[in-house]
């Protein structure tokens, strides 16, 4: 159901050249669940060197062909979504109906990447006089290092592959150490769809360095990550050394503003379970609910309802609708921020403490605290669990300077009938992303990422392909021969 892993450089799978390994383990048990290979400089350097070969191939490659392989991955992968979902689960600790939804939602990015690869369109620009003439066209920017999460093991790295396959580019990617399994899955679905070999390179082992070494060569051009706020900017400085060009996806703190118009029972019902899919740890979670004063009562008390019914267990176990959360530290952070809340006034609505019965693995219920003050450690600092703090608000422009006065800008929600009241509302929120009476924002075909410093760049959609390319400016002097 879970086994070792390997390195897969230039078209094999392959142990680490010294044979080291790190643990992989179970967040639901606390016991190892497999080894991933350690890589070495020397991996590093033999999957730099693939990278750079396989991009002399893969650029030269045609379009059609390019998108048939790629298609067929997102087909392959498909056919195996019960045994990758079962992998992300035991991973991550996440339910296995989300582990499925997951998997799907990875081969949507190939799918849709496959069909954008023969739509990579230049332009012509009007000349000023007849005998020149001009055009911009788009070429592949070159080997990319990719650095992905572990909340969402499979559709990140999907992100950051698909993305660089259709655009011509190589890549070697470096999933999270937590879960390395998920992203595992679709390299080989990439190496089975007939990618050739060193265009698609997965290393594991210890991060630093690894990025350090990728980051710093010159084979690689591009470099993208999804992760927090403080690697992102780790990765920036890095880059920054060789003018790499860098697109990131970073932490966010998601506002959700509920007005007095909007039904606040029917907006609890859909914030809740929101807010509590994948344990809360999810980079868009709502993170920050503002309601109207005159509806806190009827939301938070359906809120809290909900979040109490919720079913607590492993991933694996029928009906279970949150896991554990996927490593210690996320825990005591969670835990911690509890503390400070209802240390400052907040009053506990749910949850609050370690389930009882679970004393192995990292388990949290689903916690709901009510009228929340600013100064709160979970208002301004991601909460990256399932915490759900709850504030209230009369006036417009006030909440609108509270939902944007932090650093992120990754995504918000705003909830009303009123048509001008939410679209002045959506965009006067400094975010990438917003949902209007709705939170299921990610999907292939839209443009997903943020602004300020939740990152730069986007994933997904007619834009994602962009971060891939670099544009080519061309100015031709026509010769001056007439023909009769």
């Amino acid at each position: 159901m879970y086994d070792d892993l390997n390195l897969y450089i230039d078209g094999e799978w392959r142990a680490a050249s010294d044979k080291g390994t790190k643990s992989v383990t179970d967040p639901a048990s606390e016991d190892q669940l497999a080894t991933i290979a350690a890589a070495t400089e020397t991996d590093i350097d033999a999957a730099l060197k693939a990278a750079e070969r396989g991009f002399e191939v893969w650029r030269k490659t045609g379009t059609w062909e390019r998108a048939a392989m790629i298609r067929k991955t997102a087909d392959l992968i498909r056919g195996r979504v019960d045994q990758i979902a079962v992998a992300m689960s035991l991973e991550t600790g996440k339910p296995l109906a989300e582990a499925k939804g997951e998997t799907g939602a990875a081969a949507d990015q190939f799918e849709w990447y496959s069909e954008e690869t023969k739509r990579i369109y230049g332009q012509i620009i009007g000349s000023r006089n007849q005998g020149s003439r001009m055009a911009v066209i788009l070429q592949p920017v070159g080997v990319v290092a990719a650095f992905s999460a572990w909340n969402f093991p499979a559709l990140l790295p999907a992100r950051k592959i698909a993305a660089a396959l259709a655009a011509g580019c190589s890549i070697i990617i470096k999933p999270a150490g937590e879960t390395p399994a998920s992203c595992a899955a679709l390299i080989q679905a990439c190496h089975d769809a007939g990618i050739p070999k060193g265009v698609v390179n997965f290393v594991t082992g210890s991060s630093g360095p690894i990025a350090s070494q990728l980051i710093r060569s010159p084979i690689v051009r591009k470099v993208t990550v999804t992760g927090s706020v403080p690697v992102g900017k780790q990765i920036l400085a890095l880059a920054a050394e060789g003018v790499k060009k860098v697109s990131m996806e970073l932490g966010g703190h998601g506002p959700v503003v509920i007005f007095e118009d909007f039904d606040p029972i029917e907006a609890a019902n859909v914030c809740a379970p929101t807010k509590f899919r994948n344990c809360g740890q999810v980079c868009i979670s709502p993170t920050r609910f503002y309601v109207h004063e005159n509806n806190y009562d009827a939301f938070a008390g359906r809120f809290a309802e909900i979040a109490k019914s919720l079913k607590i267990g492993r991933g694996m176990d029928d009906g279970v609708q949150v896991g554990p959360m996927a490593n210690k530290r996320g825990l005591e952070t969670i835990q911690s921020m509890t503390e400070d809340a209802l240390s400052r006034g907040a009053e506990l609505l749910a949850g609050g403490k370690v389930p009882t019965g679970f004393n192995r693995g990292y388990y949290m219920e689903p916690t709901v605290i009510g009228r929340v003050p600013d100064d709160a450690k979970v208002m301004n600092e991601e909460p990256f669990g399932p915490i759900a703090p709850i504030t209230t608000f009369t006036d417009y422009d006030d909440v609108m300077t509270r939902a944007n006065s932090l650093p992120f800008g990754l995504a918000g929600y705003v909830f009303s009938n009123n048509l001008s009241l939410a679209t002045r509302a959506y965009e006067d929120l400094e975010v990438g992303m917003v949902g209007v009476n709705e939170m299921l924002l990610a999907t292939a075909e839209a443009p997903f990422g943020g602004v300020k410093e939740s990152g730069m760049g986007r994933e997904g959609g007619a834009f994602g392909i962009q971060d891939y390319l670099d544009p080519k400016y061309v100015k031709i002097k026509l010769s001056e021969t007439t023909h009769g």
